[in-house]
């Protein structure tokens, strides 16, 4: 390599090209040694961009010419990705969404691509997010079936792991994760990135195989350039703001309670009235709601970053380094990420290109301190009779125990590749080793005073681990001018590990000693055994999933005279998360573009293009779980309701079959993903009117479901195949240059998707199932509530009907109605209220959504604003229920029942509700009902920007010459909010459309920020 440099370089070059190889050594012996401190970076060339909104201009570092090793190299290794007929993506609007102070993936898409929905159930920072594209492919039993409809994610061709749900079986619930929780997707940094491109046809996805069953992002970041060297330095400040909040105190509780208390209370009610509302002089709680003193702030966000690209087109590189810093407005929460990436490219032969990539990125979680989450944490709710006080005097000692503790959150994070290509001819062969690996580990420690005498103690640590092996030949052929043939041809080896190591323990000899010490002497009998907690109050849990997939792929493409493109698609995948006996799946895709503007409309010049596209495909969809592909099996299971995992029966360990996970038989094959897609592009005026138009119907076949197990087997259920939810709609887009003169334009654009969703079958044939409180009807969607009509309520004993056959009243399940309860429909007319009488309403995903963006451009001067908008779902307000229903809450330790400080707000008007008697056996404000069923629809007007650009004028042309950019802004994120809904931010919900109250809020956000470009 070096004679061949020493040809092509002068001595000055040369040496500075051999020190950079040099660092290049340095920094893969560095990664080997400690994956920790090493940095990263991505390669690869944004695709054609096909639904790009708002219109931006291209990135201000001049593109990489096609004879750049960059370039070559990193068109062959995306080469699976054109043409343009068969990426039919939506594009994201990098420069414009980078102005705002987002950190993880989901909130940079959120409102700003078609088909994808992003829930973000919090505002605290560093958060799991979720994203749904069109629509939910299967019924969300619990938190791991999110995990299981997540679009795959690519960083320059590297599938990004994400983390296994299998810490969710040693959970009795699944609101958050074991484990620090970070989102992982927070790795990136639109100021590195060139293009966000996310694919949902079976043409494209067909291509990355079983991982994008649920579609794919595909994230490419900056590449280098050559020439003189360009570096670019970004930084934002900003100030996160929170809405005045109504504190309450115990009087207003006090008052919210006596009509009930006046109307229905015995003797014995009012002697259980709480203690800590009995006595008003308490100042605690009857003093002043001061407590949004210590738990609300008004913060700050910042960030830094800078890149440094250059070198010779035989040798180029780009280094990229960043810190941010994200702040939530409630409970001191805060996220601090530190990013680096490095990419470097060189050509020692030039029929040898080769490129090497590395990012990483440390992540420091400063969490809420929830006593839900807290609960959840060490599995055991404490005496919580006397709720939080609402006193700011008060709620300060109690946050004082708290500080006594920690509860440490990080997680370390690092992708690469190394690349080789060989180019003979038309021929192209392609060698890529990958990976992607990350861990996280959470400490924790609650003194004994906030844990009824008893401290606690955890540690986690898990890691996940991909590496993957791709080899890929591919041949160009043109037997005429009017014939083009691409072919290729390759195959991917995918090795995913997953583990975990989880201890806890209760009850420590002392709360100076804040961690979990064992034995350290090998020799001794105590060998790694406690030595100051008891080892009977240690729980231990380790498990771990490896899982292997071997793909083979051939692919066709055929352009005939520039107008018309097809692309064929055959790909066979095995895994070992497939039953042996169905390992292999054989799965094609194929596509068509055609170009009519060019074929028919040559001379139309108010026709600027019209193109129709039109694909169809089948892709496998991969189980979450190894246990499917097992067949009967023994697991631990040997608990009760609250501990299932428990490892030993009087202290005897042993295993046992899976009576609470369920029966796993035999011969479990593959389920797919059929997608039909057809659409058109069709844009006037040169261009200044452009509508883009897409129908998809998507049905997941053959899915697992928890079907009913024979009661005398112990099983809780039998997983069976045959599950077919269907997914049809309608993504549409128009945009249009109102104004488009040199010097001003202006362009609105709109963007809608409509989802429907249908569960077409069961296994067996069976046609509904009900699983807990969730219930599914073959020909409805999939989201729907299962709740009881509520009608009002019997104000008297004479209202309540009475069987004319039988002379008895109307029951609950066996229980009368009386004055006071609430009158729900009997829909089968048996004079018995029970699930029967339940019915399937409303969403908790949106029907309709979508954005309405402005851009407006004055010479350098920019201003744009979004609306986003969502429509069609519903939320379940099971907060409002709780705080009705004190009556079966008050004094009980269940993690229903805890009362946070949060408790101490007014989000809803309780006298809009029926005074219904709290004290029934008949629960009349039981959550699953319609009364508390409300429309989510929200319109939010989410971000706002303005900024000017400095670069070329006569002062900084002197001051520095080389300056191509000098970008300052402003911008506003989150700004209002018009709902009908009653208990807040209609987005802060839980997965299952369930709002339990306890989040943080998303923040107002106002930046300003400088863009250099040098």
């Amino acid at each position: 390599m070096r004679d061949h440099l020493s040809m092509r370089l002068s001595d000055r070059k040369r040496r500075w090209v051999q020190s950079l190889v040099a660092a290049c050594c340095t920094l893969n012996v560095a990664l080997c040694i400690n994956p920790h401190g090493a940095m990263a970076a991505g390669l690869n060339l944004p695709l054609p961009a096909r639904d790009t909104l708002p219109p931006v201009n291209k990135d201000s570092l001049p593109p990489v010419k096609d004879s750049s090793v960059a370039n070559e190299v990193v068109r062959v290794f995306s080469r699976r990705n054109i043409p343009a007929a068969f990426t039919n993506a939506d594009t994201l609007a990098v420069k414009q969404v980078a102005l705002y102070p987002y950190t993880s993936l989901q909130q940079m898409v959120k409102g700003n691509i078609r088909g994808l929905y992003t829930q973000e159930p919090s505002g605290e920072p560093g958060t799991e997010q979720f994203m749904f594209i069109r629509g939910l492919a299967m019924p969300l039993l619990s938190k791991q079936d999110v995990y299981q409809v997540q679009p795959a994610v690519y960083l320059n061709g590297i599938p990004l792991v994400q983390d296994n749900s299998m810490v969710f079986d040693i959970q009795v619930n699944d609101k958050n994760r074991l484990g620090p929780a970070i989102n992982l997707l927070n790795i990136v940094n639109l100021d590195n990135v060139q293009s966000i491109d996310v694919y949902k046809d079976a043409a494209a996805i067909g291509l990355f195989g079983p991982r994008g069953a649920n579609g794919v992002i595909n994230i490419i970041t900056k590449t280098p350039t050559f020439g003189n060297r360009k570096i670019s330095i970004n930084s934002y400040f900003g100030v996160n703001l929170y809405d005045p909040v109504f504190t309450t105190n115990g009087q207003y509780e006090n008052r919210a309670r006596k009509p009930y208390y006046e109307k229905y209370a015995t003797t014995a009610d009012s002697l259980a009235f709480p203690p800590y509302l009995r006595d008003s002089s308490n100042a605690a709680y009857y003093g002043n709601a001061n407590w949004t003193d210590l738990y609300f702030q008004n913060t700050t966000s910042h960030g830094i970053n800078a890149a440094i690209s250059g070198g010779s087109e035989r040798a180029n590189f780009r280094f990229f380094a960043d810190k941010t810093t994200a702040n939530g407005i409630a409970d001191n929460t805060r996220l601090d990420k530190y990013n680096a990436n490095f990419i470097v490219n060189m050509a020692p032969k030039e029929w040898l290109m080769g490129s090497a990539l590395i990012n990483a990125t440390r992540m420091d979680r400063q969490r809420n301190t929830s006593m839900v989450d807290r609960y959840i944490e060490t599995a055991y709710v404490p005496d919580i009779t006397s709720p939080l006080a609402p006193n700011r005097d008060a709620y300060g000692l109690y946050l004082r125990e708290l500080d006594k503790g920690f509860d440490k959150n990080h997680l370390n994070s690092i992708q690469g590749s190394f690349s080789l290509m060989f180019n003979w001819k038309s021929v192209r062969y392609t060698t890529r080793l990958l990976f992607d690996y990350n861990e996280s580990d959470r400490d924790i420690f609650y003194p004994s005073t906030l844990m009824d005498g008893a401290n606690y103690v955890s540690n986690y640590y898990g890691n996940n681990q991909r590496v993957g092996f791709q080899n890929t030949i591919d041949y160009d052929w043109q037997p005429a001018p009017q014939h083009k043939f691409s072919f290729e041809a390759g195959h991917l080896f995918q090795s995913d590990n997953f583990r975990y190591n989880y201890q806890r323990a209760y009850n420590g000899a002392s709360d100076r000693i804040k961690v979990n010490v064992v034995g350290s002497n090998p020799d001794a009998g105590n060998y790694l055994s406690p030595l100051y907690y008891a080892n009977q109050l240690v729980y231990r849990f380790i498990d771990g999933q490896k899982t292997r997939l071997l793909s083979f792929h051939g692919n066709v493409k055929y352009v005939y005279n520039n107008y018309l493109r097809l692309s064929l698609t055959l790909r066979s995948d095995g895994s070992s998360l497939i039953n042996p006996a169905h390992r292999w799946l054989l799965s094609p895709s194929a596509g068509v573009e055609w170009d009519v503007k060019e074929h028919l409309l040559p001379a139309l010049t108010r026709v600027s293009d019209l193109t129709l596209h039109a694909s169809y495909g089948r892709i496998g969809r991969l189980p979450g779980d190894e246990r499917f592909a097992a067949g009967p099996q023994y697991k631990v299971d040997m608990g009760w309701s609250a501990n299932k995992n428990a490892s030993s029966y009087a202290g005897v360990a042993g295993l046992s079959r899976p009576y609470s996970f369920g029966w796993v038989g035999e011969n479990i094959p593959w389920a797919t993903t059929d997608i039909f897609t057809l659409g058109a592009n069709f844009s006037l005026y040169d261009n200044r009117v452009r509508i883009n138009g897409d129908y998809y119907n998507k049905n997941d076949r053959n899915m697992l479901a928890p079907m009913p197990a024979v009661a005398e087997s112990g099983y809780s259920s039998i997983y069976e195949n045959g599950m077919l939810v269907n997914n049809s709609g309608v993504e549409a887009t128009l945009s249009v240059d109102l104004v488009r003169t040199k010097k001003f334009m202006w362009t609105p654009a709109l963007t809608a998707s409509y989802n429907q969703n249908t569960l077409k079958a069961l296994p067996g044939g069976a046609k509904s199932l009900t699983i807990g409180d969730r219930h599914f009807e073959v020909g409805q969607a999939v989201d729907m509530f299962w709740l009881y009509q509520n009608e009002g309520i019997y104000n008297t004993a004479a209202e309540v009907p009475v069987n004319s056959k039988t002379g008895s009243p109307l029951t609950f399940k066996g229980t009368p109605f009386a004055a006071g309860d609430a009158k729900w429909k009997d829909v089968n007319g048996d004079f018995t209220i029970d699930d029967k009488d339940k019915v399937l309403k409303g969403h908790s995903m949106p029907t309709l959504f979508g954005s309405f963006a402005n851009t407006l451009r004055y010479g350098k001067l920019d201003f744009s604003f979004s609306i986003y908008y969502a429509l069609g779902q519903s939320i379940l307000n099971s907060k409002t229920a709780t705080r009705l229903d004190f009556a079966n809450h008050d004094g009980q330790t269940d993690l229903g029942s805890v009362k946070d400080i949060t408790y101490w707000q007014r989000n809803e008007d309780m006298k809009t509700y029926p005074i219904y008697n709290p004290w029934s056996a008949t629960i009349p404000f039981r959550a699953d009902q319609d009364l508390f069923l409300e429309k989510a629809n929200f319109v939010k007007l989410r971000t706002i920007s303005l900024g000017y650009d400095f670069a070329g004028s006569k002062l900084l042309k002197r001051l520095a010459p080389t300056l191509t950019r000098c970008y300052f802004y402003a911008t506003a994120n989150n700004i209002l909010t018009f709902t009908a809904y009653t208990g807040g931010d209609p987005e802060l919900t839980y997965y299952n459309g369930y709002d339990n109250g306890y989040t943080i809020p998303v923040p107002k956000t106002y930046t300003v920020g400088l863009k250099l470009d040098l």
